[in-house]
């Protein structure tokens, strides 16, 4: 593989070392959850798996909530789906992108244990909701792109509409305990669309 010249640095193939510790962390957590569960998930467990030092791991993240937040966001990040001319189909690419990132292994476990994290004594409540904004910043975008374009009402809450296309995808993983699939995500574009569909 050649080398990268950048800005007349050169650089040998390969990850820079703080980039392939970080992605070492995320993928042992990742793993750790999907194996033994969330029970499983201490520092020094991560610390092991992922053949780093405890200093390095508090270096990058300080608590162990924002290790799983930053885990979960490894897998469950913020995306963009470019303008179709449609809301309806760029909803659905929304669902069937976080519907597949959901079925990943260890996933559900660990967005649980993201949810249940910021409900422990001493959590930091705005990472959690920083997190889900990100999350649902796409979603959010849609619609607003939707009422600039004329398919969705001007009068839709987007923050609430905006919530229950997130909820219906993790309640059904987590509250039911049941994989997301593509039935679901034509249910919720389906009623979603119609319940911010401009009346004709």
């Amino acid at each position: 593989m050649a080398e990268e010249r950048v800005r007349g640095v050169r650089r040998g193939p390969g990850r820079p070392r703080e980039e392939r510790v970080t992605g070492a962390v995320l993928d042992a957590v990742v793993a750790l959850v999907a194996e033994s569960g969330m029970g499983a998930l201490t520092m020094d467990a991560v610390a092991a798996r992922a053949g780093v030092s405890k200093p390095a791991m508090y270096r990058r993240w300080s608590t162990k909530q924002d290790l799983i937040i930053a885990a979960a966001e490894s897998r469950i990040g913020p995306l963009t789906v470019p303008d179709m001319g449609d809301f309806r189909a760029e909803l659905r690419a929304v669902l069937t992108a976080r519907a597949r990132a959901y079925r990943l292994p260890g996933v559900d476990r660990l967005l649980a244990g993201v949810i249940g994290s910021a409900a422990e004594a001493g959590a930091e409540r705005g990472a959690y909701r920083d997190y889900t904004a990100r999350v649902m910043g796409e979603t959010r975008h849609l619609l607003e792109r939707g009422v600039e374009r004329g398919d969705v009402r001007p009068d839709v809450d987007i923050d609430a509409a905006a919530t229950l296309v997130a909820a219906s995808l993790v309640f059904r993983m987590v509250g039911e305990q049941r994989q997301p699939d593509d039935a679901l995500v034509e249910s919720v574009v389906e009623l979603i669309g119609r319940a911010v569909a401009v009346r004709p």
